[in-house]
């Protein structure tokens, strides 16, 4: 059996060198916006999670951020907990909805569609996070097509 000569790693250690930023630090120019499409499942996987994250750090960045949850992603949008809704069952168990609430404190738009929320899941608006706008479907494609228009940043947010 080959013999591990090296002590063990402990907390505190880094295994990268994370304080080497390759690229600038971009920041918005005035009136620059961005939109981040959400059409995938809450707590299927980490893509929702962290595409919140980075609508977050661009709105920090100076971008007038919009969300869109739309098909599966209106699931990112609904009130939860356990045992009562806002209650935590177990540690990251509320990130999405959170993340959400913070996008909104920060000066985000988040908006879902009631096709999906109604049709799709059995959910009505009472059960959005407060402060996310519902949309009628068609607006669906309209944000994105304005989002273009405007020469927003785009970041689509797709699982299947």
């Amino acid at each position: 059996m080959p013999k591990v000569e090296h002590a063990p790693h402990k907390d505190g250690d880094c295994f990268v060198n994370y304080e080497n930023k390759v690229f600038e630090d971009v920041k918005a120019q005035p009136g620059e916006k961005a939109l981040v499409t959400f059409h995938t499942v809450a707590n299927e996987g980490s893509v929702g999670f962290v595409n919140l994250l980075q609508a977050t750090r661009l709105i920090r960045k100076g971008f007038e951020t919009s969300v869109l949850l739309y098909g599966p992603g209106v699931t990112l949008g609904v009130q939860r907990g356990f045992p009562r809704l806002g209650d935590e069952a177990f540690p990251g168990h509320m990130n999405c909805n959170n993340q959400i609430s913070k996008i909104l404190e920060e000066g985000g738009k988040v908006y879902a569609c009631r096709f999906a929320l109604q049709a799709l899941y059995g959910y009505g608006e009472q059960n959005l996070i407060p402060g996310i706008t519902p949309i009628n479907p068609q607006d669906v494609l309209d944000i994105i097509l304005l989002a273009r228009r405007d020469n927003a940043f785009i970041l689509n947010t797709w699982t299947l």
